[in-house]
């Protein structure tokens, strides 16, 4: 079968992308599990937390009715708190350091527990932090994702006015643009954000994009300071012929049209293949099958030991029927015309431990051969190099060099995010916006 849209009925659409960790159904159902939490002293979940969220704190408050104060006690860590309950690698995190994983017992259920107390304060519009009087100062800040509004929104706390400058259309960034739509929906971010932003002194400019419709330097002299947020977006390229044909899609851009379409309306393959073992690939997997796709294999170059994805994240697309297949890298594309027929890969084996203890994959020289009729590349995302050179600004491979308090090689202007590391998770971008406002405040003060 072709790459065809419209597969599936109506119904079909709405039970395979309907949400798949739902909210607690009523308060007795939370307090049932916030009253198991034993608050720990020195709790290991708080110290997993990259945002330092206090969790005992914020589930006792819980527990004696005060979900105004719990709400706060997550706010004031990390304002993306409601977005992070629902995509957040919990797993790997708060849950994950539950010391009830010790005890052979389910850990408690922290995301849904966070996601109790902010969505009620996101729904009931609850404005838990009071501005300061205006300092006067004005900061212009680089993409509306999570970084960006993160240090946009402790800056606005302290009376400073932002200007965010956003390409896309609306905010959120990776939450609004590239997470699967079973995990977030749109209407979620469009609320998340504007609560946000609610605080006032935040101003978001869409459809404005740093190094098209404004530089560094017009940025620079219209401002007190800068923070730049603007995550990474640009898709690695496999570097193998035949990569450019028709059928040949990234997975950014696959997810990207995902959100901003109807179901019904994104072309996918009947034979799929995905190239990657990261959340990105998942979620592009996952999605593809959902939209009917009839075979969907999943291709990475290491072993199941390696990936880089979570144990939870590779069960949905087992559950979802995803196949896999491990250690085979791609090589060629097979093109028929213009059209994708399939995808040979190289055979590899694991050799020598690199620095952090991870074995690189080895070329073994025998190659086999997957049908397709579209491929999707998963193979990680490369920073703005092109955007970092123009600009002169400091990096290493495109990735911006920072100090300590987040500003770069020019003064005045700060960074912080996926743009400084290359790409980690939606609760570090947060952390990272948080610093690095604390660092602009410090120079708009003089110190």
């Amino acid at each position: 079968m072709p790459i065809r849209s419209n597969r599936l009925k109506a119904e079909q659409y709405e039970e395979n992308f309907r949400e798949l960790r739902p909210a607690f159904d009523n308060k007795e159902a939370a307090l049932v599990e916030a009253n198991r939490c034993l608050f720990c002293y020195d709790a290991p979940c708080t110290k997993s937390c990259p945002t330092g969220i206090d969790v005992p704190k914020f589930i006792k408050q819980i527990t004696t009715d005060n979900i105004k104060g719990s709400a706060h006690t997550i706010f004031e860590a990390n304002i993306f708190g409601a977005g992070c309950s629902r995509v957040c690698p919990v797993e790997k995190l708060c849950e994950g350091s539950c010391v009830f994983n010790l005890l052979h017992e389910p850990p408690i259920p922290i995301a849904k527990l966070q996601r109790y107390s902010t969505e009620k304060a996101i729904h009931e519009n609850w404005q838990l932090f009071a501005r300061k009087d205006a300092t006067g100062k004005r900061v212009a800040v680089v993409g509306a994702g999570p970084a960006g509004l993160s240090c946009a929104h402790r800056l606005a706390r302290e009376g400073v006015e932002v200007d965010i400058y956003e390409k896309e259309n609306r905010g959120g960034g990776l939450m609004t643009y590239g997470i699967a739509a079973y995990k977030v929906t749109p209407q979620f971010c469009e609320d998340e954000v504007s609560y946000i932003c609610s605080i006032g002194g935040i101003r978001i400019r869409y459809n404005q994009e740093l190094g098209v419709t404004c530089s560094l330097a017009d940025l620079q002299t219209q401002y007190d300071a800068v923070f730049l947020g603007m995550g990474v977006g640009l898709a690695r390229q496999l570097e193998i012929p035949g990569e450019e044909a028709t059928g040949v899609v990234d997975a950014i851009e696959f997810i990207y049209q995902l959100r901003a379409k109807t179901y019904n309306q994104l072309p996918v393959g009947d034979q799929v293949i995905v190239i990657g073992m990261g959340m990105t690939a998942i979620d592009a997997a996952t999605q593809a099958k959902r939209l009917g796709a009839r075979e969907v294999t999943i291709v990475y170059r290491r072993t199941e030991a390696e990936k880089p994805c979570t144990d939870y994240e590779l069960d949905i697309a087992r559950l979802d029927g995803c196949g896999l297949v491990w250690l085979a890298a791609p090589k060629e594309v097979v093109v028929e015309g213009e059209q994708v027929k399939g995808l040979i890969c190289t055979k590899m084996d694991l050799g020598a431990a690199d620095a952090t203890g991870r074995r690189s994959p080895v070329d073994t020289g025998e190659t086999f051969f997957l049908e397709a009729d579209m491929i999707i590349k998963a193979a990680g995302q490369m920073p703005f190099a092109a955007l970092m050179q123009k600009e002169l600004l400091a990096n290493a491979s495109g990735k911006l060099i920072i100090h300590e308090n987040g500003q770069t090689n020019y003064p005045g202007v700060f960074a912080g995010g996926d743009c400084v590391n290359g790409g980690k998770e939606v609760v570090d971008a947060v952390q990272a916006g948080k610093l690095a406002a604390v660092g602009i405040i410090e120079y708009l003060s003089g110190k």
